[in-house]
């Protein structure tokens, strides 16, 4: 057993260094060939970079079905949206605090939260048909016409807020452009498999779902890049891209990764477990929603904020954990929850959104 327990911790280890790695490479290559062909540095930001940092998402989530493991192409998805927006816009905020652009705020953090909504509601039925992910592919192509479009009218310090491409070198390497495009690709498919093989094999060996494999360590292995991207564009002071990052690939994980699978699943269909529509669907919602007065607070994301985006995932781990490894403390885990963390959390988001409210309306505190 702990040969087997090392070797499904090293195939984990091995398959998040290639997803990392696959990821890095091929959107290297995708921004270049963008920025030769005259795509917008903000499109490039909340598409492109998106897509690269999605890609291990869509890979494992592919690769999932392909194994039979509904669950954890699923999860993958899910618990990468809940990770996105706790996890790594906590930990941008508190090396930096995040300035928000109004788009943010107006459109596209309300795109996401329709999006995930819409989501839900596709997957209440407990199977993503092929029509719903035919349906999320059409959506996704009718955004990236809109940003497209939209990005040329934003102003000049918004698109300067995006990732530097050295056009001109890159100008004459197509060659190496496609390569590197290319090479990413493989490096995905192959640390997809070792990671979807390890997680699988860890899941047996401990006796935990697929569901919860895939919400926990698949999603947290598959959101480095997102983390990794963000974290370096706070310490450069690129807020909008740490920001745009987040949104960007949380709309994409949706968008592309659920809507893909459920094409390539078919008739069959993409199983949806019953714990996931009744608790971290929505859970991923609120965690969506719970952004919104932190968005308005002078549109700032400050470190005090982050730190509590980061505790709410924690809690989150711990929950997932708890009814599998300590079934003895769930009971008194979720009286605490429920007594004392979560009143917490939403007078603290209440008073936000009406400390909001009451500046919109020029109010006396």
């Amino acid at each position: 057993m702990q040969e087997l327990l090392i070797k499904s911790f090293l195939e984990i280890i091995l398959g998040i260094i290639l997803l990392f790695g696959g990821g890095d490479v091929f959107v290297q290559g995708a921004a270049t060939l963008a920025a030769i062909i005259g795509i917008p540095q903000l499109v490039i930001g909340l598409t492109i970079v998106s897509l690269g940092t999605s890609a291990p998402e869509l890979f494992v989530s592919i690769g999932s079905y392909l194994k039979n493991s509904d669950a954890i192409a699923v999860g993958n998805v899910v618990g990468s949206n809940i990770f996105n927006v706790l996890v790594v816009l906590g930990s941008s905020a508190l090396i930096m605090p995040l300035k928000v652009r109004s788009r943010l705020v107006k459109r596209d953090v309300p795109l996401l939260l329709a999006v995930s909504v819409a989501v839900w509601g596709m997957a209440s039925s407990g199977v993503f048909t092929w029509q719903s992910g035919i349906a999320l592919l059409i959506a996704l192509i009718i955004n990236t016409i809109w940003e497209i479009r939209t990005a040329r009218e934003e102003p000049k310090e918004i698109k300067d807020a995006e990732p530097e491409i050295h056009v001109q070198f890159a100008s004459n390497k197509w060659l190496k452009t496609v390569s590197k495009i290319i090479a990413g690709i493989v490096l995905l498919a192959i640390g997809s498999n070792f990671l979807i093989n390890g997680a699988k094999s860890l899941a047996i060996l401990y006796g935990w779902s697929e569901t919860i494999i895939g919400l926990t360590i698949v999603s947290a292995g598959t959101s480095l890049p997102e983390l990794v991207t963000s974290i370096v564009a706070s310490f450069r002071g690129k807020t909008d891209l740490a920001i745009g990052n987040v949104v960007g690939s949380s709309l994409l994980n949706q968008l592309l990764v659920l809507g893909g699978c459920a094409v390539f699943a078919g008739n069959n269909g993409l199983n949806v477990e019953e714990i996931l529509i009744q608790k971290d669907f929505p859970i991923m919602i609120l965690t969506v929603l719970a952004c919104m007065p932190i968005f308005w607070t002078k549109g700032i994301i400050s470190r005090s904020e982050g730190g509590i985006l980061l505790l709410l995932y924690i809690i989150y781990l711990i929950d997932q954990i708890i009814p599998s490894a300590f079934p003895l403390y769930q009971q008194n885990f979720r009286i605490i929850f429920f007594s004392l963390i979560l009143p917490s959390t939403l007078i603290v988001l209440s008073m936000k959104i009406f400390n909001h409210w009451r500046i919109k309306n020029k109010l006396p505190s």
